[in-house]
């Protein structure tokens, strides 16, 4: 979730530019985001009369994740998504899907461009930013001279490339900072040491006071230690445990995930696991492992 707070941000500096009435409706904001302009002008609810001419959906497979703004779109006049997920519903009237684009906030600086929107200062540190959190600050697959040519245009315009990895990529909240201790001594390794598991439960998190934005990262733990090729991180929920998957070279997690009704990329991925933490760990590390070679 945390990479479409750029994208989010980034269209609504783009429509308020175009004289529009716009609210920008997201259930909670990371502290790591708060340094975005216009992060104080996000809401948790939106008209309580749903009047709105036009939903535009970021980032966002189907209206299922819209979660609790999903009526706010479905009863738009008009609907809008812009996506990079290969797993895309095409849910909106109007779709603008890129599977091959790295980052959903590339595709809307196409989509501005095209139109003729100015991009100014504030709407290029919105842009980047969510190249950076959904590129992992460049490093993943499907970063292309595209992207780099773009950055280069945002840098241009005076966007701050090293504030924005400092407060996205580099600085951890205390909450994060116990978390990643906590999932790292939980580390197991299974199939030769190609799969990494670890969890964190609710009562964790009541311990640590976790808030929006704290479990960023923990699932990269375990794909970074060596000859790791798939990392899995659960997360205790209400009814189960969300699941974070992420790839290093083959394994397409968005396939493995999706006997659960998940999701996503190649090398990133996740999914909801309706069973208590035995069996949800039991059941996806099988999975995984009929992808292992």
């Amino acid at each position: 979730m945390e990479t479409l707070f750029g994208s989010s941000l980034a269209m609504y500096h783009a429509l308020k530019d175009m004289g529009k009435d716009v609210d920008i409706v997201i259930p909670g904001l990371p502290k790591t985001f708060e340094f975005l302009p216009g992060a104080n002008e996000i809401k948790t609810e939106g008209k309580k009369d749903f009047s709105y001419d036009l939903g535009i959906s970021l980032d966002c497979t189907d209206t299922k994740r819209l979660k609790c703004y999903e009526e706010y779109y479905e009863n738009a006049k008009a609907k809008i998504s812009i996506d990079h997920h290969g797993t895309n519903a095409m849910f909106a009237d109007y779709n603008f899907v890129d599977p091959v684009s790295p980052a959903c906030a590339q595709i809307l600086l196409i989509v501005l461009n095209s139109i003729g929107t100015p991009i100014t200062k504030e709407i290029g540190t919105c842009i980047l930013t969510g190249i950076i959190t959904d590129t992992g600050g460049l490093r993943y697959t499907g970063v292309t001279t595209e992207t780099l040519e773009m950055a280069a245009e945002l840098l241009r315009l005076g966007v701050n490339l090293a504030e924005i990895c400092q407060k996205t990529l580099q600085t951890k909240t205390k909450a994060n900072f116990e978390l990643c201790k906590l999932v790292m001594n939980r580390m197991e390794f299974f199939e030769d040491g190609k799969i990494a598991f670890t969890y964190v439960t609710k009562e964790d998190e009541e311990k640590f006071n976790v808030l929006p934005g704290d479990h960023e990262g923990l699932v990269e733990i375990g794909r970074d230690v060596e000859n790791v090729e798939v990392s899995i991180f659960l997360r205790e929920i209400d009814d189960g445990f969300k699941a974070s998957l992420r790839s290093t070279e083959y394994v397409n997690v968005a396939e493995v995930c999706s006997i659960f009704s998940g999701g996503g990329h190649i090398r990133a991925a996740g999914c909801t696991i309706h069973f208590p933490l035995e069996q949800a760990k039991e059941k996806i590390i099988d999975r995984v492992k009929t992808f292992i070679k």
